[in-house]
């Protein structure tokens, strides 16, 4: 391939809107360019690159013994509300109607299409396990599109669907995605860690995500050095002692106006923020709970609605708190509500919490000296984890200190259970004509994402670092003088050469500058540079420059040697 024939331009300055390097690198490489907020074409270096991605995932899902299939993207609103995901969903969906009023959705993921699909195609016990797999685009309507291909409107994405049995066999096919999964990212020159995670909306049983490390990260994971526990944050256990604060005086009413958050009555009253109880009131499947956490802490949503077992959890609006607290956000407590039924849980770290300061639940006053088991109807059963895990925690399973890291979310596996079966009626008759609910699993990889965050993980100040294995080309040939006919002749020979070893080449054949071609191969990131020019020639060599190496590493061969060399320096890199 030819430079002058390839469509590449690559720009000097940073794209105005990119917050993290490796949005600033796609769009400075030449990779793909904005067409609107949250969507992306794709130019030809940064097809290569998805091509190649896509690839990887299919051979190691084939590997695997998955099927490829396709679906429409566009999907009817009949199979969403069968599970009732279509109201649950949102405003994430991009709803529309066709021109006989129909409604459909374009689809931001496919378990309801693929559970439709296999219950007309499977009803024998003969014919499971199955897995089945596609590579297709998806649509999600962020609320906020950012950090380029990372949290975008349109994601290429694969998606697997694994349907057994009985929950034996589930599992099987949940450890063999997770091992094709491990095989995915490390092939992609990924350092991707499992972790413990949350399966939200997609189904209430066990599921991993895969994270690539990167402080651009948008989620939180709790990391134990000790134990290798790794858990998102919106999933990560804490094991806090109680509290027993021992006996306090009689609460009393202190007021504080004009100061309504933990920062503003510490600092009014000149306390630590650990020494106050953060209550929020929450609506939760519309009915009004109180939650109340330590000072320096955070709610975490996620665990609270697993211990209430609710299906929606929101803070509640302006009158709900009123009605139920007799207050206004900010002043509200746990001593003596508005309403006495009010249900009111805590964090396991409150308990046996004495001498804290609350909310009076009553607008511009605080109370001290409050002993939550004396002063509170807060029963035994109502504390429990609900707090979202912070650096220094214990680690649940091993007790020592966890530290908090970001990571890139590039895949999930779940183990889904008959959430969507039971939905669907998709069922299959055992070996004695018995009617069984099938078993089902989703695995899901972010083909576009995983493009973005490999340059995250591997790029310097120059530019990107790609691995050899997904790298638009693997070598470039920077040709410094286009014009000289022996230059251009050992070029092309060896753009042949390394063809014909399995190589990707492109030749740098425009009319610039030496110093603008190895900028250009650098921040496009080609894992090999190879200089052929008629001084170096006349010297007798060609220079050979691996990327990820430091600039004045450099190896000088023959011609005749060059491609030999090359290609070795690729099949290294390929090895890792």
């Amino acid at each position: 391939m030819r430079w002058t024939k390839s469509l590449i331009t690559t720009l000097r300055d940073n794209p105005g809107d990119a917050e993290i390097d490796s949005h600033k690198l796609l769009v400075r490489a030449g990779l793909v360019r904005k067409t609107a907020g949250g969507l992306y074409s794709y130019l030809p270096l940064g097809m290569r690159t998805l091509e190649k991605i896509k690839r990887i995932v299919k051979e190691e899902m084939d590997r695997a013994g998955a099927l490829e299939i396709v679906m429409p993207i566009l999907q009817p609103a009949e199979l969403w509300r069968t599970t009732g995901r279509w109201d649950t969903m949102g405003a994430n969906m991009f709803k529309l109607r066709d021109r006989a009023e129909r409604e459909a959705a374009l689809g931001p993921t496919a378990e309801e299409e693929v559970t439709d699909l296999v219950k007309g195609v499977v009803g024998s016990y003969r014919q499971l396990p199955v897995t089945v797999y596609q590579i297709q685009w998806k649509f999600r309507d962020e609320t906020r599109p950012r950090f380029g291909l990372m949290r975008s409107k349109e994601f290429l994405m694969k998606d697997a669907y694994s349907f057994d049995r009985d929950a034996e066999g589930a599992d099987r096919s949940y450890r063999t995605m997770y091992a094709a999964y491990e095989r995915i990212f490390a092939r992609c020159g990924l350092k991707a860690v499992p972790v413990q995670a949350d399966g939200g909306d997609m189904g209430d049983s066990m599921t991993h995500e895969f994270h690539v490390l990167a402080d651009a990260g948008e989620d939180g994971i709790a990391w134990c050095e000790g134990c290798g526990y790794a858990a998102n944050l919106e999933k990560a256990g804490r094991t806090p002692p109680p509290a027993d604060d021992g006996p306090c005086p009689p609460f009393e009413e202190v007021a504080t106006p004009g100061a309504k958050t933990i920062a503003q009555v510490a600092a009014f009253m000149g306390l630590a923020p650990e020494l106050f109880v953060k209550s929020l009131v929450y609506s939760c499947d519309g009915k009004p709970v109180m939650v109340c956490v330590p000072g320096d802490r955070d709610v975490n949503e996620v665990k609270l609605k697993r211990f209430l077992g609710a299906k929606t959890v929101a803070l509640a609006d302006f009158g709900a708190v009123l009605r139920a607290t007799g207050a206004n956000a900010g002043f509200v407590g746990p001593v003596k509500p508005a309403d006495p039924a009010l249900r009111i849980v805590a964090d396991s770290a409150l308990r046996g919490a004495a001498g804290r300061i609350t909310g009076a639940n009553k607008d511009g006053f605080h109370l001290k000296n409050v002993d939550l088991a004396r002063d509170t109807s807060i029963p035994a059963g109502g504390y429990a984890d609900l707090a979202t895990a912070a650096a220094g925690d214990a680690c649940p399973n091993c007790g020592k200190p966890i530290a908090v890291k970001r990571g890139i979310e590039v895949g999930q596996v779940f183990k889904l259970g008959t959430k969507y079966t039971e939905a669907f009626k998709a069922t299959y008759k055992n070996d004695k004509l018995e009617e069984k609910t099938m078993i089902m699993g989703c695995y899901g990889v972010g083909v576009s994402r995983t493009l973005q965050a490999v340059i995250e993980q591997s790029h310097d100040k120059d530019g990107i670092v790609w691995p050899a294995s997904i790298a638009p080309y693997q070598a470039c040939i920077c040709l410094l003088d286009p014009s000289a006919p022996d230059a251009a002749k050992v070029a092309d020979e060896l753009e042949q050469a390394l063809e014909a070893r399995g190589v990707d080449t492109i030749i740098d054949d425009r009319e610039e500058r030496p110093g603008v071609k190895f900028k250009d191969a650098d921040l496009i990131g080609f894992p090999v540079r190879v200089v052929v020019g008629s001084k170096g020639l006349a010297n007798g060599g060609v220079e050979i420059k691996l990327r990820r190496e430091d600039k004045s590493k450099t190896r000088i061969v023959p011609p005749s040697g060059a491609a030999e060399t090359v290609a070795a320096l690729i099949e290294a890199e390929m090895r890792g």
